[in-house]
């Protein structure tokens, strides 16, 4: 076990995590150079597409030091050693997200490992998810090694002396660290530059695994009836294994055909296959205490296994002992952020879109998913997620992985209410009464990393969007601005905004921080007098004028014409604030006509008045389905 390494590599988006990864697969001979391709450990095809990482994803490297000091011969600057072993050394890699809104992949990638590797672009330098990173890892008790990517950038043709902007960057990072310069690692992912020296570091800086079978101090019960726990960071759906689970072994041993238990699934099985991720599955015998790898659970139903969940075995088993058996600790429940409701659409069928969001959700624990249902677009689904990105991701995802067609409504978030002396937590807009005691907002906190001479344009968000600074502090050449926001108006463009004002340097992270009184009003949509709740929205009351407007324009663009008149109307609190007309369809009743007098053509153009008010009263205007897939459009 001491010749076992866990560790992370984390960073701002965009920083080269996966292609350091590819280039640590290309070291150690995990991966043979015939079959290497680029961002190896990303499976996901839209992983690919965007050129991101938006899944963990962990592999099992064998690293023989001597092997790769021989194959450094030609260097002028030989791989020294020192009290390194010669002896193979098993090192568990987990690649990471670098987004904000897959902050909790990072958190449950954290609490597997005892190491981490913080990455920093050359070119842009530390970045606000880079603070987020290192807090969290700090937090979790690891070991951090820094290393600056993309050196290759910055070849300079005057021997060894560091480009100036390279030097920043390394002097600005080892003071985030706190350690000196020369302990920040120079790499190039692209070049393999300095991948091997980086190598070396984790094994002599990351702490080997503990041994808790012989720790003393352990008193827990599933120490003392000698049970053998893991913890599922990830998992995943097989149509011939069942739910795999991806776990780290924190105690004892799990061999293959031996029972285990979840404790909070409370479902035991018998694992169908035990083994490593080289990145292949790699079946083996056991995985033992500090080890990272699979269990193929053979289980079909993906609601049984939870993501942060405790697996034991037992020597005995018995309720008896699954009742003493302790989970491990370290995990939170991921708090949604945005809610979005998802309907099927054409030839998609509602359970069609259940079972797909049910085996996304195994490999995506941050998915909150409620039934759901919609006088217009029938039965669906209410999902919460982590942020905008998370949204995108999920609906391309059930697009190209299970080929469904479905329409979303409007972005909300969730609001406390309190009316008549109760309280209660809404989600749709529909919901939010007339006349509220109070609404309350959930609040984020904002840390934005801007270049100090785009300061002032980010200040001006601040006439834009509800924020509010509280704080400037100087990092280097860039500031960082500390503030809080309503959740609500990251959902307007925030990004965009920030990016635009900055010519794309500046970054953003946030956390959940509370909630706080809203000045927020309900919107409501009429079409002939009818109120479409589908429609609804909770909007600030100083964006509720132009956002009627916008909406009751775009009603009434797509929205297909009658045999009489149609107001399209946006109500606030019992006052129109907003109205178009889309004018009746008209028939000529009059062209068979020739000649005589024109007392007949006013004849029939009253009569047809009278049939057009007495069908607009009985008529009952319903809001096509393509007409909600156009408004609900971004």
């Amino acid at each position: 076990m001491r010749n076992i390494r866990n560790f992370v590599i984390i960073a701002h988006i965009d920083h080269g995590k996966s292609t350091l990864a590819d280039r640590f697969l290309e070291a150690t001979g995990t991966v043979e150079m015939r079959k290497m391709r680029p961002q190896y450990l990303d499976r996901l095809d839209l992983e690919r597409e965007r050129g991101i990482t938006i899944k963990m994803a962990p592999v099992r490297m064998v690293w023989h030091p001597r092997q790769i000091a021989k194959s450094k011969e030609q260097n002028d600057k030989p791989l020294a050693l020192g009290h390194l072993p010669d002896s193979e050394y098993i090192l568990n890699l987990i690649d990471t997200p670098g987004h904000s809104d897959f902050s909790y992949e990072v958190s449950r990638a954290l609490q597997a490992v005892e190491g981490a590797i913080l990455l920093v672009d050359a070119v842009k330098g530390i970045q606000a998810q880079t603070l987020s990173n290192l807090r969290a890892a700090r937090k979790a008790g690891l070991t951090i090694i820094g290393a600056v990517n993309k050196i290759d950038l910055f070849q300079n043709e005057q021997g060894d002396k560091l480009h100036p902007q390279v030097q920043g960057h390394v002097r600005a990072l080892a003071e985030l660290l706190e350690v000196s310069k020369e302990e920040i690692f120079l790499v190039s992912g692209k070049t393999g530059e300095g991948v091997k020296e980086l190598l070396r570091a984790v094994v002599q800086e990351v702490p080997p695994p503990l041994p808790h079978n012989n720790n003393d101090n352990d008193k827990s019960e599933s120490h003392r009836h000698g049970h053998s726990s893991a913890l599922i960071f990830d998992s995943l759906y097989d149509d011939h294994k069942g739910v795999l689970a991806f776990i780290r072994v924190f105690r004892g041993t799990f061999t293959s055909g031996s029972e285990v238990y979840f404790l909070a699934g409370k479902t035991k099985c018998k694992p169908k296959e035990i083994g490593s991720l080289i990145p292949e599955f790699n079946p083996l015998q056991e995985l033992g205490n500090g080890e990272i790898g699979y269990l193929a659970t053979g289980l079909k139903e993906p609601d049984l296994i939870k993501i942060g969940d405790t697996i034991v075995s037992y020597r005995t088993p018995g309720a008896k002992h699954q009742a003493q058996a302790v989970p491990l600790p370290g995990y939170r429940e991921p708090a949604p952020v945005v809610v979005i409701s998802f309907y099927p659409d054409k030839h998609t069928e509602f359970d069609d879109l259940k079972r797909s969001f049910a085996k996304l959700h195994l490999n995506d624990a941050a998915l909150h998913i409620e039934p759901e249902a919609n006088e217009a677009l029938g039965r669906g689904l209410k999902v919460g997620f982590l942020g905008q990105l998370h949204f995108e991701i999920t609906a391309s995802r059930l697009q190209s992985e299970f080929g469904l067609e479905f329409i979303t409504s409007f972005p909300s978030v969730a609001y406390r209410v309190q009316e008549g002396g109760r309280e209660y937590i809404i989600t749709q807009a529909k919901d939010l009464p007339a006349n509220p005691s109070a609404v309350f907002q959930p609040m984020i906190r904002l840390e934005i990393l801007t270049p100090s001479s785009y300061l002032s344009h980010i200040m001006n968000l601040k006439n834009t969007f509800e924020l509010d600074v509280h704080e400037v502090e100087t990092l280097g050449e860039s500031v960082l601005l500390t503030g809080t926001m309503p959740l609500a108006e990251l959902l307007r463009d925030f990004d965009d905004q920030l990016k635009s004002l900055s010519a794309g340097y500046a970054s953003f992270s946030y956390e959940l921080a509370g909630d706080e009184k809203a000045e927020v009003e309900k919107m409501e949509i009429l079409v002939a007098e009818e109120v479409v709740p589908a429609l609804t929205r909770v909007v600030a009351k100083k964006d509720v004028e132009r956002e009627a407007r916008i909406a009751v324009e775009r009603l009434k663009k797509f929205l297909p014409a009658q045999q009489f008149a149609q107001a399209l109307q946006a109500r606030v609190g019992g006052r129109i604030i907003a109205r178009e007309t889309i004018a009746a369809m008209r028939k000529d009743v009059t062209g068979y006509l020739y000649g005589g007098d024109r007392s007949r053509k006013m004849k029939l153009w009253k009569k047809q008045k009278r049939g057009k008010e007495k069908l607009k009263g009985m008529a009952k205007v319903s809001v096509p389905v393509e007409v909600f897939r156009e408004i609900l459009k971004k």
